[in-house]
């Protein structure tokens, strides 16, 4: 939809510029129970290094988040270069990459997509589909990957791995109970999990359970807005529910099967509000936005064989998955007509949606290893969502004698599918023994086409495009402990149900949107050039990169009315550039002591249009970490600070923030201790303290359609694993 310091402190910017500290979420915290250089699969499909990987990655791991207890799969990303998030709560927090938000990120659960075309584009589907708890791992690729992954990956790529039971032989059972509580919304979740092994025969569940209620924001002045005692930011909380069973079975030394099923359930969640009078503006329209009821469903087979030898391929990969997406959206509106009117009057816009979207899929891919050094990965993937729809919207006119309504229950998109094919091709080449080059190119199809609905009688429409998109990644080994990096890379989006076919008085009943089926993909043109630096006890890295969206969908007026109202239709127009770079790493200063620190800067612009702010996310953002891990690692101990500048490259309209999104600075404290153990039982505790100094903020994607972050918010968790 369309934060308290005010500058940052020149010594943490000059520590921050000369050591270039701060990678990634393990690199920051001296607790990792990974090394510095994890194994990777989401950059190139095939397992690499960070190291050696010829693209800007950041790995979060299982412990990390169990100990920074993470609410949602994307919580740190607040504190990574690159990454941000838009939303509150516990589950509405959806990711940003590098300024992309919503349809321009691809979500991913082991390696299948989780996006789907019934979202509006700047919303995107929420990560907290996978629950936190279920998680081994956290990749993400920061710039295009439209070749392994098709469309919407043009500012990135989020792959959630989860949990899977060993593989293997003989007999096996380790699992784990828990249980967080969080003060800041009274937020109670116990969760528990099993895995195990029988023979080939392998078996996984696992449960959570959470309860929050709405959170208060602090008092205090933020920008040109100002709370005068701890507020109430309505709408935040959440209850649901996650659950997920796995049974899996070895064939043979080479070739393993995977079933799953996994569910999640959630009740009363909502995009979040502050009631206008509470900062002193009561004639501010009122927005509110919730979902009722979401329901997801989700079946996965997957197949994997190695050693073949043959001539085609080394190892194969198969997974077929099916999705149900049953949600319900409310969507409240009043838009006061302002001065020389009675008072209260105005209109009152409502919305009831339900949306029952239905997807399978699968991909199929393929490696082969070609005279030891050169490496091929093809394949094919396929998807396809199937939408059914309703709408009931009530529009209600006040303050001029007895209310006057209209209600149109005609669906404002069509019942519709959306189908996408596409065949991909990767090669991996040792061109020297040290330098390394990776080629890529990918031909999709995309077709979208209504389907019969009642109450709508317009002809059926089918929309088709075509895409060809490429990447050439280089990677040249300066010595053992430096890698430098270049990239050219395009990627795709090609427009959803929503962009093409809704039609309709928009919700704050102002204007009447028309559909438009010929739009165009948007695609993306990505420059990048880096360097990777490692040695015992150090890690660096520095990336800097262009990236411009050609084609962008924007809404538009036409010039034209339809029953009164101004039309507006979405269209091709924008052309946008992000630039920036990223700095970090992490460095062990003295035993069981380190420090990371990283720098991120990114701007915004309109190419076609400059006095246009497209701006969505920081502009400048500073994280430093001082961790402490004992020996054996039983105390782990860190402390972050977190600083955002200003971002004057934002549209605001008329927030009560002001022209500018202020600076802010957070504070974050963690500890965890590992307690008793008894025999296989092992138990440990988890603090966190967040927003030490209870600053009012929120964070940039949230500014605009103001909704702050809460409080100081102590959370403790307890874990008992066997």
């Amino acid at each position: 939809m369309l934060l308290a310091s005010r500058s940052l402190p020149t010594s943490l910017m000059v520590t921050g510029l000369v050591l270039l500290i701060g990678h990634s979420a393990q690199a920051q915290d001296s607790s990792r129970v990974i090394k510095l250089d994890p194994v990777t699969v989401t950059a190139t499909r095939v397992e690499k290094t960070a190291f050696a990987t010829p693209a800007p990655i950041t790995v979060i791991d299982s412990a990390l988040l169990r100990r920074a207890a993470a609410d949602n799969p994307v919580d740190l990303f607040r504190e990574l270069p690159g990454l941000d998030v838009t939303g509150v709560g516990p589950n509405q927090v959806r990711p940003v990459i590098r300024g992309q938000v919503g349809q321009r990120v691809l979500l991913l659960s082991d390696g299948l997509r989780i996006n789907n075309s019934r979202r509006q584009q700047d919303f995107g589907e929420i990560p907290a589909l996978v629950d936190v708890d279920n998680l081994e791992r956290i990749e993400v690729v920061r710039g295009p990957a439209s070749v392994l992954y098709g469309t919407d990956a043009i500012g990135g790529v989020i792959n959630l791995i989860t949990a899977t039971p060993p593989i293997g032989t003989g007999e096996l059972l380790h699992g784990s109970l828990g249980y967080r509580y969080g003060s800041a919304a009274t937020e109670v979740r116990p969760t528990g999990s099993a895995d195990g092994r029988i023979g080939r025969f392998r078996f996984g569940l696992g449960a959570a359970y959470r309860e929050a209620d709405s959170y208060d924001a602090p008092a205090g002045r933020f920008g040109g807005l100002r709370l005068s005692q701890d507020t109430r930011v309505h709408d935040t909380g959440v209850q649901d529910e996650s659950y997920r069973a796995q049974a899996g079975y070895t064939l043979g030394a080479h070739h393993d099967l995977l079933l799953e099923y996994d569910r999640y359930v959630a009740d009363d969640a909502g995009f979040g509000y502050v009631d206008a009078a509470d900062y002193g503006r009561p004639d501010d329209p009122f927005i509110q936005i919730r979902y009722p009821n979401q329901q997801v469903n989700r079946y996965t087979g997957r197949y994997r064989g190695q050693a073949f030898n043959s001539l085609f391929a080394d190892r194969v990969d198969f997974a077929v998955y099916s999705q149900s997406n049953r949600r319900n959206l409310d969507l409240n509106i009043f838009i006061p007509f302002g001065p020389g009117t009675p008072p209260g009057a105005g209109v009152v816009s409502t919305t009831r949606n339900f949306t029952d979207l239905n997807t399978w899929g699968f991909r199929a891919e393929a490696i082969k290893v070609m005279a030891g050094r050169h490496t091929i990965t093809y394949g094919i993937d396929f998807f396809r969502d199937r939408t059914e729809n309703t709408d009931v919207v009530s529009t209600t006119v006040v303050g001029f004698g007895p209310p006057q309504t209209q209600v149109d229950s005609t669906p404002q998109v069509p019942n519709a599918t959306f189908r996408s094919a596409g065949v991909f091709v990767q090669t991996d080449l040792a061109l020297a023994p040290s330098l390394s080059l990776v080629l890529g190119g990918r031909y999709q199809d995309v077709r979208a086409a209504t389907r019969p609905t009642p109450r709508i009688t317009d002809p059926l429409t089918t929309s088709t495009d075509r895409t060809v998109v490429g990447t050439a990644n280089l990677l040249y080994r300066v010595t053992d402990n430096l890698n430098l990096i270049g990239s050219v890379g395009r990627g795709f989006r090609s427009p959803n149900l929503v962009e093409r076919f809704f039609q309709g008085v928009t919700p704050e009943g102002s204007a009447f949107q028309s559909r438009n089926p010929d739009l165009k993909p948007e695609t993306s043109l990505n420059v990048e050039i880096g360097a990777k630096y490692r040695r015992p006890g150090l890690y660096l890295e520095a990336f800097a990169f262009r990236n411009t969206i050609h084609d962008g969908v924007r809404i538009a007026p036409t010039g034209d009315s339809v029953g009164g109202f101004p039309e507006y239709q979405n269209i091709n127009v924008d052309q946008l550039r992000f630039t920036g770079f990223e700095l970090g790493g992490n460095i062990e200063l003295v035993s069981g002591i380190s420090l990371g620190l990283n720098y991120a800067h990114l701007r915004s612009r309109d190419v076609l249009n400059p006095k246009n702010p497209v701006g969505e996310t920081y502009a400048d953002k500073v994280n430093t970490v001082l961790g402490y891990r004992s020996p054996g690692g039983r105390l782990v101990l860190s402390y972050g600070v977190r600083f955002q500048g200003d971002q004057k490259d934002a549209n605001l309209g008329t927030s009560p923030i002001g022209s500018v999104l202020p600076s802010f600075t957070v504070h974050t404290a963690r500890a965890s201790y590992r307690l008793f153990s008894y025999g296989r039982l092992s138990n440990s505790l988890g603090l966190t303290l967040q927003n030490v100094t209870d600053a009012l903020y929120a964070e940039s994607a949230n500014a605009s359609f103001f909704r702050p972050e809460p409080g100081r918010n102590l959370t403790v968790a307890w874990t008992t694993g066997f």
